[in-house]
């Protein structure tokens, strides 16, 4: 059973050099690179990277920052046209940990899709002031309410996919260019019907690099769950169906 891992990157040189070892490591996994023309020059890391890893590794070099959401869909197209079994998704900068990777694999042996969750039991944050703490937690449940996701942490950004329950998912539909696209992901495979299982993670804060997270990211995913609650209303007056 062969992985492919998908990882977005800007200014992200510092970690890609630590983290792709970490990955690689195991045999059957291979690491695919988005990279937005970093000028750090995480984009010819990740190709020295390619060429000594006799095919594990792939580049998509993309002209400049166009958004963690559009990176994350040509990784996908990509990633489905690949003979991967799983598809995982995950962060760069060691918010994520590599060496739960196998554990969000093993749980889609029976599931179509495994997120890494901060909020079920075992799972957690580290080093995140209260502030931080109540915000994500207070988007996690505002999205659950609205949306009525059976996930608890609907914006974790560390997923494992079977290939074929990925290739399900309709990518041209996705609109978010930051981090709703978490969202997005999660509610059409919930309107696909995959079955969703959380794995609990601690997910440790970055410590190297900036953050990518801005004003204008958090208020478009907070309108992004209104727009696909509108749909979903919208949709339930066309059929006369009563929304959930």
């Amino acid at each position: 059973m062969t992985t492919l891992i998908v990882i977005p990157t800007y200014n992200e040189a510092a970690n890609l050099e630590r983290l792709a070892p970490q990955i690689l490591v195991h045999p059957d996994y291979s690491l695919l690179v988005i990279d937005d023309n970093s000028p750090d020059g995480t984009g010819a890391l990740a190709d020295e990277l390619s060429r000594h890893a006799d095919g594990r590794v792939r580049v998509i070099h993309r002209p400049g920052k166009q958004g963690l959401g559009t990176a994350y869909v040509a990784g996908f197209r990509e990633a489905i046209r690949s003979d991967s079994d799983f598809v995982v998704q995950m962060d760069a900068d060691f918010s994520h940990d590599p060496a739960d990777v196998p554990r969000l694999i093993a749980a889609c042996e029976d599931a179509d899709v495994a997120i890494g969750s901060r909020y079920v039991p075992g799972g957690g944050a580290e080093n995140w002031p209260l502030a931080r703490w109540l915000i994500s937690r207070g988007g996690s449940l505002y999205t659950q309410l609205l949306l009525g996701l059976p996930v608890r942490d609907p914006t974790s950004g560390f997923k494992c996919f079977r290939r074929e329950a990925l290739a399900r998912i309709d990518l041209g539909k996705i609109r978010s260019t930051g981090f709703g696209f978490q969202v997005e992901v999660n509610w059409y495979c919930h309107l696909q019907g995959l079955r969703l299982v959380e794995v609990p993670i601690r997910f440790v804060d970055r410590r190297i690099g900036q953050s990518k997270m801005s004003r204008q990211i958090f208020f478009e995913a907070l309108w992004l769950v209104w727009k696909l609650r509108f749909a979903v209303d919208r949709r339930a007056n066309n059929t006369g169906i009563t929304a959930s």
